[in-house]
């Protein structure tokens, strides 16, 4: 009688997890189900326009080793900046009568100071592309 409750108990605790289960299952399927349908139902055709630069601005089979503009580095630095500034803003915009009065002085210092940062890059001219 004390195994059948041992065993009913931990059937129950592994109840729990179903819907966590249930969450990586649906991801795993969301990211592969597509990818596979791509590769089975689409045409495989490549040619030269397929194969040609598109946007980043290197041809798609050069060495590897090539040299290229350190702007593309900069560009990318000062969106990930942004973006975190922006991961920065939610959470504070959703807690914001939580934070009071010095919450939202300290985000305003934070912000002033991105700005400045945001200002002297600009005037440096890190923003124009030629």
């Amino acid at each position: 009688m004390a195994n059948q409750a041992f065993f009913t108990g931990n059937i129950v605790d592994l109840q729990n997890y179903l819907p966590i289960l249930l969450f990586i299952a649906v991801g795993i399927g969301v990211g592969v189900a597509p990818q596979v349908l791509g590769r089975l139902l689409a045409p495989h055709r490549p040619d030269s326009e397929k194969n040609s630069a598109y946007e980043c601005g290197f041809e798609a089979f050069e060495d590897a080793r090539m040299k290229f503009d350190v702007r593309y580095y900069l560009v990318a630095i000062l969106f990930i900046l942004f973006d975190l500034e922006v991961a920065f803003l939610v959470p504070w915009a959703v807690a914001m009568n939580d934070v009071g009065l010095i919450g939202f002085w300290a985000m305003m210092i934070f912000l002033g100071i991105l700005i400045v940062g945001l200002i002297f890059e600009w005037k440096k001219g890190a923003l124009d592309w030629e």
